[in-house]
């Protein structure tokens, strides 16, 4: 059986930072060719999964909430398993593993639990702790989420993204990230593309060290606990059967963007488009920021409902899905009228 320690890095960053835009890129490159991925999502259904263009059985969804709130055991038993599934030739023969985050995840705990468990230190080594940054919505993000400024504290490398809807990084985003954490070097992305040497490379942190490290810059920040997902953050999924025509989904993300604003922390979807079948549409919008829909090849499940996940706060479920509900409505009625 092969003993190299196999580096395992975390990718993280504040929800709609661009982590899976990232890692979809890093892993169509060679050098990524022998990476498993686990992929940690907040909310009812997982699609980054499905978003990730890699060997299908070297990707693990781990759906049971977030990394920080749950038993840590969640975690170390995934990466056992794929260890298992590893020496019996089930699945690729990994060097890398990369866990992406839940954008609301504190990585401290998943750090410690990285570092601290017996059954996995002859195989595993901890690599680097990136960090994803938006360029556009970074410095407002930081001022208002403690946890994203928990992401930053850790991180070994941060990464700003966006960079291509931007024309520049303020200066005033740079000096609260070096103030944050004044050791980690700052890389940037544009459409998700990033040179990935020794970006996920194994660090070797001393285990005492890294600990201490991590509980110091921290020190100060409120305690991250499972109710403060509950009380300040809410994720659903609104998920459509029939098709929603390309107006209607113009129209739905443009008064999204309108009057939701800050309080939508997050929205990422697979929709059904009616004049395009066969090619769903990826949407992804941040705040007040929509990118124009990207088109996949094919589906990438023999799903073929819309599923769009919303992280909000303080907007309902219920008042979205009646928005989509009248703008498909009314965009049906004109269409009718005109034949």
């Amino acid at each position: 059986m092969d003993t190299e320690l196999i580096p395992v890095s975390v990718l993280t960053g504040f929800l709609g930072s661009g982590k899976t835009t990232i890692l979809s890129y890093l892993l169509r490159q060679p050098a990524f060719s022998r990476t498993a991925v686990v992929i940690n999502e907040f909310g009812e259904v997982a699609l980054d999964h499905e978003l990730i263009e890699t060997s299908e059985d070297s990707v693990v969804a781990l759906t049971t909430g977030c990394l920080c709130c749950k038993v840590r055991t969640d975690l170390t038993q995934t990466l056992q398993d794929l260890l298992r599934r590893r020496d019996e030739g089930a699945c690729t023969q990994f060097n890398r593993i990369v866990i992406e985050t839940s954008g609301l995840a504190d990585p401290a705990p998943i750090l410690h639990a990285l570092m601290i468990d017996t059954a996995l230190a002859g195989r595993l080594v901890l690599g680097n702790v990136v960090t994803t940054v938006d360029a556009v919505a970074g410095e407002v993000t930081l001022e208002r989420e403690a946890i994203s400024r928990k992401q930053v504290a850790v991180a070994d490398r941060i990464v700003l993204s966006k960079l291509d809807v931007t024309s520049g990084v303020e200066a005033s985003l740079r000096s609260r990230l070096t103030a944050l954490n004044p050791r980690a070097p700052t890389l940037c992305a544009t459409y998700g593309r990033i040179e990935s040497d020794n970006l996920f490379g194994a660090a070797f942190h001393d285990p005492k060290t890294r600990v201490l490290e991590v509980s110091s810059s921290l020190a100060e920040a409120p305690e991250h606990t499972h109710s403060d997902h509950d009380a300040e953050i809410k994720s659903f999924t609104v998920v459509r059967v029939e098709p929603i025509q390309a107006v209607a989904l113009t129209l739905f993300l443009e008064t999204l963007a309108e009057h939701c604003g800050a309080d939508l922390l997050r929205l990422k979807g697979i929709v059904n488009v009616a004049e395009s079948p066969q090619q769903p549409a990826v949407v992804h919008g941040v705040q007040h920021v929509f990118h124009a829909p990207a088109w996949l090849s094919h589906w990438p499940s023999d799903d073929r409902r819309s599923r769009i996940v919303f992280i909000t706060r303080s907007i309902s479920r219920q008042w979205v899905e009646v928005l989509l509900a009248a703008i498909s409505a009314e965009v049906a009625d004109v269409s009718a009228g005109n034949r």
